[in-house]
């Protein structure tokens, strides 16, 4: 009885995972309109930061993500994604000494989707802001270690939750089979105490040059698999405040499987009196790779500056440089990343820095 027990257990979850084999992702299926699939994401740092005031080195060992993934279809051409994370545990704040142990999870991304066209899907829930390129891209893939603190300026002051924020969202892919991509939000942005003020609306446009991109993120790097070239550009604002972006994306199977990508991209951000806390700027970020397929590595090289409008603002004008490699041992499931930053403040009281890091990334969904 045992054994039969066994043997039935074995062919029901043998049923329920055998979209695996075609997919490679374990999916439960419910039947032809429901489904689910889980995952999880593994991001472990070492890091040694310089003080810029000092010259002293912070050292770091700390988990930079730990998320846990779930999705799938609730219904005809209805689908969701639902993402937890807990961010920087682990890791200890420089000027007070105290190590962050219990981040508690956090909701990342909660939303659904619903389909009505290839032209025109509408989303609900808590999402990316569409802003930037660097922004909607999926953070296992970056041609560098992470997002670029230029991207990440209106996080704070628009009270954006790891940039992401609640609303509607209409997006949809048009000409030639899907070319331009276009999303549309509207979104809770900053409120003020009574609630009455207008709600943040933010806007992204790509048109792709020869493969198309679909999903909710983009990739970086697609390791040799993917011929991709693209512009693009993106809106943020609310009252006064606005940003705006610019970008050449590219990623280019050469060879036998090598790879050269890399972005350029702007963005001007301007917080007006509504977020004081977001000066003027004009922001860039230049990234550069080349995959290796048959050594699985990936050098890159990164460069970064912000530059401020107002002379009152001028001092904290920056420059930050450097490079690294990704030695992807499987794929994106498992890499691991090294990089070097150079910091290079404009401000003569302030000294430059050096970072170094080293990232530890398992992934599966």
């Amino acid at each position: 009885m045992k054994t039969a027990r066994r043997a039935l257990v074995a062919l029901a979850l043998a049923a329920l995972l055998a979209p695996a084999a075609a997919e490679a992702q374990a999916v439960i299926k419910v039947n032809d309109n429901v489904n689910f699939k889980f995952g999880f994401q593994f991001q472990g740092w070492a890091d040694w930061t310089q003080s810029a005031t000092t010259g002293g080195t912070a050292q770091n060992l700390f988990v930079r993500r730990a998320r846990l993934l779930v999705g799938g279809q609730v219904a005809k051409d209805v689908t969701f994604f639902f993402q937890t994370d807990s961010g920087n545990l682990g890791k200890v704040n420089p000027a007070t000494g105290v190590k962050q142990t219990s981040t508690g999870f956090v909701i990342q991304d909660a939303w659904i989707s619903w389909k009505i066209d290839d032209a025109f899907i509408l989303d609900a829930g808590h999402f990316l802001v569409p802003l930037s390129r660097n922004i909607l891209q999926s953070t296992l893939s970056f041609f560098t270690l992470d997002i670029s603190p230029t991207s990440t300026v209106m996080a704070g002051p628009t009270q954006t939750n790891g940039l992401r924020d609640t609303g509607l969202q209409a997006k949809g892919y048009l000409v030639d089979g899907g070319r331009l991509e276009y999303r549309a939000a509207v979104m809770q942005g900053v409120r003020d105490p009574a609630s009455q003020n207008s709600f943040r609306t933010a806007g992204y446009l790509q048109y792709n040059f020869f493969e198309t991109e679909r999903g909710y993120v983009f990739a970086g790097t697609n390791l040799g698999k993917k011929k991709v070239l693209n512009v693009n550009g993106g809106f943020d604002v609310q009252k006064d405040y606005k940003a705006y972006s610019g970008d050449v994306f590219a990623s280019i199977p050469v060879g036998k499987g090598d790879e050269v990508g890399g972005q350029v991209q702007w963005i001007h951000y301007d917080g007006g009196d509504f977020l004081k806390a977001i000066p003027k700027q004009d922001d860039l970020l230049v990234e550069a790779a080349y995959y290796l397929a048959k050594a699985k590595v990936q050098p890159f090289l990164k460069y970064e500056s912000q530059k401020f409008a107002n002379d009152a603002d001028k001092a904290k004008d920056q420059d930050r440089f450097g490079g690294g490699l990704n030695w992807y041992v499987s794929g994106q499931n498992f890499k691991i990343t090294a990089q070097y930053l150079r910091v290079d403040p404009k401000n003569a009281s302030l000294k430059p820095t050096d970072q170094f890091t080293v990232q530890l990334q398992g992934f599966y969904f």
